[in-house]
């Protein structure tokens, strides 16, 4: 820190821009050098082992540190400082947004609901091709409520018990998972953090996301119809003894999709921020876990004798182990590294918006360019940078767009990211939860048909809402 203020009043005599568009000033090139730098470690998280909120919440510190420094000496001491306060606004309601969300991802998975879908799967003694499509076309219509990360583990883990003797169709498998993940995320504002982004911002209404609908399932239908071809044929290893959900599993469904209901018509109808309805549907989760603490002891008898009378050890094991309850444990199993992430994001890009990069790269790509060549472009950036600052880049520059290209852009930056294992948060878990199966190079060998399958959907975006553009 000490350098950089060093640095900011050697330099501060030389500026000729004004504060907020220094981008030819050194003090400019050196904040966009920490952030290539931060952004260089994130893309090498997998061989590093370095979790990916290090480098961010480190460049956003010193970005803004260097930005305000720079600020003072030249006597304003109050725009950097409104600028981050609207950033960290920006950033406190996407957070407590995603926290509910992640913590009923996470209750859902604690009470259980997540296995017994996984163990009726592979009970159910599907074919190899059968599972493909079945995995494919539920991380399609369970990512937009479950987000695409948690959907593609979840899925994932059923190809690793049924795949075994088959790395192929592992491969193959979390390739079409990835896909589809991201293409179901594609048309919900819960299925990804840049549809929730672009939601909470008001630029495409809630219902205006269903219009992504059929583009998203060309995106995943056209690469997976290619794919599945190359399936393997022989039928996949035995059946695995099911798993009997906890009690509250069905009743955290049902108030994971009223607070879902509560928060979207509070934002439609009443104009309050989403996440007001969010945090009011945790609260519903917190009710719903002092009913089964107060139940604990009755519901373990209920579950026990049922258990002896259908002689299940497994469940009679479970029982032996149970305790109440807690809706804070599944809160401290949230996805910490990927809110801090976001943090270290959001900051470090409105780090160089104060600076004025984002509005010249606003200028070369929404005047210079089309303004479909540049959403074109974002989704092709997005499969190797992650989609996160590149749609919180856009939004920040607040190009003039119509609706249907607000869509557009919506969709390549969600879809874009499947193109590689590195250009979504769904392909890089993959690829540790699959290591040795699912790898960088087995989806680079499906590149070119995940490319056509991301030109055919914003083909059918184009043709089937003309009426917006």
């Amino acid at each position: 820190m000490a350098l950089i203020l060093v640095a900011c009043s050697a330099l501060a005599t030389a500026a000729e821009s004004t504060i907020g568009g220094f981008t030819r000033h050194p003090v400019g090139y050196l904040a966009l050098a920490i952030f290539t730098v931060a952004y260089i470690f994130v893309m090498l998280e997998e061989k590093l082992h370095l979790r990916k909120c290090k480098p961010v919440l480190l460049a956003a510190g010193l970005i803004w540190f260097l930005v305000a420094g720079f600020a003072a000496l030249k006597g304003d001491t109050e725009s950097a400082n409104a600028a981050l306060q609207h950033n960290l606004l920006e950033y406190s309601e996407l957070l407590l947004f995603l926290l509910v969300a992640m913590t009923y991802i996470n209750a859902m998975e604690e009470r259980q609901l997540f296995d017994a879908l996984r163990s009726w799967l592979v009970s159910k003694g599907f074919s190899y091709l059968s599972l493909f499509w079945i995995t494919g076309v539920l991380a399609f219509f369970i990512s937009p409520v479950a987000d695409n990360l948690t959907t593609a583990l979840l899925m994932c883990a059923v190809l690793l018990k049924v795949g075994e003797k088959s790395p192929r169709f592992i491969s193959l498998g979390c390739i079409n998972i990835v896909i589809a993940a991201n293409a179901g995320g594609a048309f919900s504002p819960f299925g990804d953090i840049t549809t929730l982004m672009v939601w909470q911002k008001g630029m495409i209404e809630f219902t205006e996301f269903f219009r992504l609908f059929i583009p998203s399932a060309v995106n995943f239908l056209v690469p997976a119809v290619i794919m599945s071809f190359a399936i393997p044929r022989e039928p996949p290893q035995d059946a695995i003894e099911p798993i009997v959900m906890k009690r509250g599993a069905r009743r955290t469904v049902a108030l994971f999709l009223l607070t879902i209901t509560t928060a979207v018509v509070g934002h439609n109808f009443l104009h309050l921020p989403a996440v007001v309805g969010m945090m009011m549907g945790l609260a519903y989760l917190q009710l719903l876990g002092y009913y089964l603490r107060l139940s604990f002891k009755r519901g373990v008898a209920k579950e026990r004798a049922w258990a002896e009378a259908q002689k299940n050890t497994r469940l009679l094991e479970r029982l032996d182990k149970a305790v109440p309850f807690d809706v804070f444990n599944p809160m401290a199993r949230t996805e910490w590294d990927t809110l801090l992430f976001f943090y270290g994001v959001v900051l470090s890009v409105g780090g160089l918006g104060y600076i004025g990069y984002l509005a010249e790269v606003s200028q070369v790509l929404y005047t210079g360019w089309s303004i479909t060549g540049a959403n074109v472009a974002v989704g092709i950036i997005s499969a190797v940078v992650d989609n996160i600052p590149v749609m919180f880049a856009v939004l920040s520059m607040e190009p003039e767009m119509s609706h249907g290209q607000w869509l557009l852009v919506t969709l390549t930056a969600g879809v874009g990211g499947s193109m590689l294992s590195i250009g979504s948060a769904a392909g890089v878990a993959l690829m540790g939860q699959a290591r040795g199966y699912y790898t960088l190079v087995s989806h680079l060998r499906w590149t070119p048909v995940i490319v056509v399958g991301y030109v055919a959907a914003i083909a059918a975006h184009m043709w089937l809402n003309a009426e917006l553009f």
